[in-house]
Parts: C-alpha cells; structure tokens; sequence
C-alpha cells in the first residue's frame, strides 16, 4: 500500500507473534512491547538528516556524523501508546514527548479527545507518533488532526498492527503521514477491533481486561 511501510524484520515479527498469544502473561507483553519498539524505531528514524561535527578522538580530530537540526518529538496516544514510547525513549532518550489524550467510543467507534500536551516549538521537529493499533483509524486520525491544529508539519506514524480498513480511512485523511507497522492484518470485526490481531493492547499491558 502507498505510504506504508512494513518492518519485517525476523526480531520484530518473531516478538509480535509472542504478543500475539493470548495466554502470554501481562509482565511479559509489556516487556516484549518495550522491545519491538525499540527495534522499529531503528527503522522509523533510518533516514534522519545528518551532519559533520569535529570531535576529536583518543588518537585524532576528525569529522565524525551526528543526527542534524532539532530533537525528535515522540506523541504517545493515550493510553496504550506508552507501551512504545518507553522503548523509544531508551533509543532516544533526549527526544521530546507531547501526549494526547483520545479514547474510542464503543458504541460508535468516534474517537472522543480529552487531553493535548506537547512542546511549543511541535512546528520545527518531526513528530513521530506511536499506538499499538490501528484499526478503525479513529483515534489515529484524531490525534494528528490536534498536531496539525497547533502546528505540526513533519509526521509519521508507529503502530504494531493495522487493518486494511483503518490504513484507508487513515491515508484519506492525512495522505501526508507515512505509516509504518510490524503487520497488516486480515480485517476488522464487528466490534472494531483487529483480527487476528492481539487483543486489546492496553488491557493487556496493564492487566486491566
């Protein structure tokens, strides 16, 4: 699919099937969702700009590369979005964090927003944001179009799965997100969620089901 990317590395589907299992117990999900995102946060940030600095070495100067302009911004989508961006930050632990706040009705499957924070100068960074899912696309969408409002430019998102139906609604609505994700699933149920999918990521990162 257009603006779509899938990282399939052996690492990430090899940890995703793990997450997969229904009987994998709450501690180890979590664990095992710290470190795929981590993995494909590699793949995420791969073609970052960069630059020549002039270090000097224990046996010389040189002119050694180093990631070029201002810090990453990692948008987590409240809640289950943490799961990711914990990884991340372990890669990169001097990016920023903005958070938003967006929960899914389950009667009408709308996004319902609740809470916005993220740093001032959103405009000037790529924002990189992060959810287990998508699925109908609701959220996702929601949460960008608040980025967008307050001035957000450069953004991609991160998501472990996703469904054919919420990449279309999701590249309708912001043709100008690439998506990346570890697998794209077969469809949605009538309940929306993703099958074969994993469940409910955030009930199951923090034993709430």
């Amino acid at each position: 699919m257009a603006d779509v990317t899938l990282i399939d590395h052996p690492l990430v589907q090899h940890k995703l099937t793990l997450m997969r299992r229904k009987d994998t117990p709450t501690a180890v999900f979590r664990q095992l969702l710290r470190e795929i995102s981590t993995l494909m946060c590699y793949e995420i940030t791969r073609d970052l700009n960069m630059t020549l600095e002039a270090i000097e070495t224990p046996l010389t100067a040189m002119q050694a590369p180093v990631i070029a302009g201002k810090k990453l911004v990692f948008a987590s989508i409240l809640r289950a979005g943490n799961g990711l961006l914990e990884g991340m930050l372990d890669l990169v632990p001097s990016a920023r964090v903005a958070h938003i706040g967006v929960y899914r009705d389950h009667d009408t499957l709308e996004a319902v927003e609740y809470y916005f924070k993220a740093p001032e100068d959103i405009s000037e960074r790529l924002v990189i944001v992060v959810d287990p899912m998508l699925a109908t696309g609701n959220s996702s969408i929601a949460a960008i179009d608040q980025l967008k409002a307050r001035g957000a430019k450069h953004i991609r998102f991160l998501c472990l799965l996703a469904a054919p139906e919420g990449i279309r609604h999701f590249t309708t609505a912001h043709p100008d997100v690439p998506v990346f994700t570890a697998a794209i699933d077969s469809h949605l149920n009538v309940n929306g969620y993703i099958v074969p999918g994993l469940g409910d990521a955030g009930d199951r990162m923090y034993g709430t089901k």
